[in-house]
């Protein structure tokens, strides 16, 4: 991978996020008059889903219009920009998406179904973590140190899964692997459900998962914690040593983002920015969030939601030029 390469694909990025989708004439005074759809970037029952149900269900009491969750699994959240990029402008299309879709796909995808420079246009951030290394308990690892000492001194026998190609799961994962030396082959999945199943059941050993999905088999002593990503201990992973702490210096933190199609009035992302953004921070959604591990991030304007998504570019697609990793 290039730099003439990464360079062109963070300006059409930054190009994308620093629109805002306006229609000075459309009449959005009677906006909403019908259900919305957001469409997630992720499978049914995934932290996603999880994710966008709890914004979703208090915004339409809000919206007094039902927000309907429409969740679509596959090649990182792609079928989903895709789907909404492709849709009406109107307000009544979203997107859930969490930050490797939009951060890493540009990258690794030399030509994306739909156009990165102008056709998803940002509202607002919902909630900050990391990631979560996880194994099967079979391994008897405990920590970052375990698995790296084994996959040296057993090179290519230690497969890894995440929830696709591009995933920040595979990006942490190859940068694990460039920074110790290690050969450990990708097993992409289409979804986290999948790959969460195939690690409780010991049919690949260890992987990088979102931070909410493998809670609940980490508590039961079905899977093993071996670290988290970004740049603090989360709510529900208090006692789980970050990467950092454990030696590989990488604190990007996660999101997830909600989005909606290239010429949606500039009237509705405001809206939706300060009524998700004032959902979050009362008691009953901030409580909900840092019950998935998650925390509320800082209010922000639809276009410093931009901004900061193109400083965590710079982050992620570094990480990717360094791997040189790419859609083979």
């Amino acid at each position: 991978m290039t730099n003439t390469r990464i360079n062109r694909r963070t300006l059409l990025l930054g190009s994308m996020l620093l629109g805002t989708g306006v229609s000075a004439l459309a009449n959005t005074g009677n906006w909403p008059a019908r259900p919305i759809r957001l469409v997630v970037a992720g499978s049914a029952g995934a932290g996603g889903d999880t994710f966008a149900r709890l914004i979703a269900d208090p915004l339409s009491r809000v919206l007094k219009q039902p927000v309907v969750v429409d969740p679509k699994a596959g090649a990182n959240g792609l079928i989903a920009c895709d789907a909404v990029a492709k849709a009406a402008g109107d307000g009544y299309t979203l997107l859930f998406a969490p930050s490797s879709a939009i951060l890493i796909n540009p990258v690794i995808h030399p030509k994306l179904p739909y156009d990165a420079e102008k056709d998803l246009v940002p509202i607002t951030q919902v909630g900050a973590a990391g990631i979560l290394l996880v194994a099967n308990p079979s391994t008897g690892f405990k920590n970052l140190a375990d698995m790296v000492a084994y996959a040296k001194a057993h090179p290519g026998k230690l497969a890894y899964g995440s929830w696709g190609t591009g995933s920040s799961g595979h990006l942490a994962m190859e940068g694990i692997k460039a920074h110790y030396g290690l050969e450990m082959p990708h097993a992409p999945y289409k979804t986290l459900v999948n790959e969460v199943t195939d690690l409780i059941a010991n049919n690949i050993s260890v992987g990088f998962t979102d931070i909410q999905s493998p809670i609940q088999h980490m508590r039961a002593g079905r899977l093993v914690g071996l670290g988290q990503t970004g740049s603090q201990r989360w709510p529900a992973t208090r006692d789980l040593p970050t990467l950092s702490e454990q030696g590989y210096k990488f604190e990007a933190d996660g999101w997830y983002g909600v989005f909606a199609p290239a010429g949606t009035p500039t009237e509705i992302i405001d809206r939706l920015n300060e009524e998700i953004n004032r959902l979050q921070k009362s008691d009953a959604v901030r409580q909900k969030i840092e019950g998935q591990n998650m925390i509320v991030p800082p209010g922000r304007s639809a276009k410093e939601f931009a901004a900061s998504i193109q400083r965590d570019a710079a982050i992620w697609q570094g990480l990717a030029k360094t791997t040189d990793l790419k859609d083979k």
